[in-house]
């Protein structure tokens, strides 16, 4: 410790034993001008504030001015204000933020390393995870060829006057090739609309992965709810895989789609309105698909990658009913962190997992058949090899399930022929003596895990 912050540190000292500043002033022969400083500094930083900066300017020539810094602040402060009160899409990032700014006239226009630098700066930002959570090691699929995994997700944006809109994006894994739509909202209806969409053209992948929006869940209300997204995914055949919660790496692929999507889309482009987004994503795709800078595509195409395994596409007719879609056997899956309480929460009800410590990242199954439902939770994803079923769980159904209806199988794993990936799945299967005396053990186990036997 040098002498110059060693006498920051004794009139810190002097002022908290109630010396005053014109006291500890005259004994360190400082003004006190030079001991207020200080104090205040401590009072902000703590004793770190007491040590010495760097004397290098504050403003540099490629520094954006203050009222620039100002305005980005005070645009984040007013999408906060505006996503609290729920008043449309509850973006904040900075994309939202330059494009607010955009539409305000800002200018110069900073770009989003700028805003987000800013926005650190100014405390306005928070991770996901705090450098002190654990880092969890979630499974994943490992899709090999096109149709066995598609992501999507939704990106906002703002037309010019604040409409806001919100852009659906899908992606299949393998092949890189992509499709999207633009509604004016992040509804169930929207959310089924896209899907609808993609199935009919891209086709009917055997996972189809989504985030935990509610539009995609069916809201965060009513316990072993299933919601319009599940029940037509079980319609067409698709096992929908839910993403775990504020997880966005494991929807990655979309997610770094959208880079490239707001740029060839968004950015310095002026679009009117949402058929203006659509146009323009429409040209942006089709580009996209036929584009050769996929070094992961070998020098192929999105289009030629997809093309190689034949499509099971949704009948381009198919439209949803105007009553509820009914339940049909099929899978649901969901990627979940086992909270401390040794718990996962599956369709907003906590479910005990025995044996397993917390902030590990298990993998669940709802299995629906004519027979009644079955949520089974394991250490692995379906695809995988070696994995162990850590516990199962009957599953409460209100209605009657429908078997599937048959059709012709494909080459290429469709979900329609939902495939058996193990013995033990065959075994649950079949109701057997063995599988009901299971069903009892576990219900034995959760009541002692609870204080009560059922």
């Amino acid at each position: 410790m040098t002498d110059l912050v060693q006498e920051r540190y004794t009139a810190i000292h002097l002022l908290r034993a109630d010396h005053s500043v014109k006291e500890v002033a005259r004994q360190l022969r400082r003004s006190p001008r030079w001991v207020r400083k200080w104090r205040k500094r401590f009072d902000e930083e703590d004793w770190p504030g007491l040590e010495s900066r760097s004397r290098a300017p504050h403003n540099h020539g490629t520094r954006f001015p203050e009222p620039t810094r100002q305005a980005i602040a005070q645009t984040r402060s007013e999408l906060e204000a505006k996503a609290y009160q729920g008043d449309g899409l509850k973006y904040i990032g900075g994309i939202a933020v330059r494009t607010r700014l955009k539409e305000k006239g800002e200018h110069p226009l900073p770009s989003l390393s700028t805003i987000e630098r800013v926005l650190g700066e100014k405390g306005m930002t928070r991770p996901y995870q705090s450098k002190d959570s654990p880092k969890i090691e979630y499974p994943h699929l490992q899709p090999r060829e096109p149709q066995q995994l598609c992501q999507v997700d939704i990106v906002p944006h703002f037309l010019t006057g604040g409409e806001t809109v919100a852009c659906f994006n899908a992606l299949d894994v393998v092949s890189r090739y992509p499709t999207g739509q633009a509604y004016a909202q992040k509804r169930s209806q929207d959310a089924t609309n896209l899907l609808i969409h993609l199935w009919q053209t891209v086709g009917i992948a055997r996972y189809t992965q989504v985030d935990n929006e509610s539009c995609f869940s069916g809201g965060f209300t009513h316990p072993h709810v299933l919601g319009k997204v599940v029940r037509l995914a079980l319609h067409v055949g698709t096992e929908l895989v839910f993403s775990p919660v504020r997880h966005p790496q494991s929807n990655g692929f979309v997610e770094r789609f959208h880079q490239d999507y707001n740029l060839h889309v968004w950015q310095d482009t002026y679009l009117e309105d949402r058929d203006a987004v659509q146009t323009q994503g429409d040209h942006f795709f089709e580009l996209y698909r036929h584009s050769r800078h996929h070094s992961a595509l070998n020098g192929k195409t999105p289009q030629e990658v997809h093309r190689q395994i034949a499509s099971q596409l949704l009948p381009s007719d198919f439209c949803l009913p105007k009553q509820k879609l009914p339940l049909r056997e099929g899978r649901v899956h969901f990627i979940r962190r086992v909270h401390a309480d040794c718990t996962i929460s599956v369709l907003n009800v906590s479910w005990p997992v025995l044996d397993v410590a917390p902030d590990t990242g298990v993998w669940a199954t709802l299995e629906i058949s004519c027979s009644g439902a079955t949520l089974s939770i394991y250490d692995a994803a379906p695809d995988q090899e070696k994995r162990s079923c850590l516990i199962r769980h009957p599953f409460p159904l209100s209605e009657v399930v429908e078997p599937r209806e048959k059709t012709d199988d494909t080459d290429n794993g469709a979900p329609y022929a939902l495939l058996i990936a193990s013995v033990g799945e065959i075994v649950r299967s079949s109701a057997s003596l063995a599988w009901v005396t299971f069903t009892r053990t576990i219900r034995l186990a959760n009541g002692l895990m609870r204080g009560t036997i059922y």
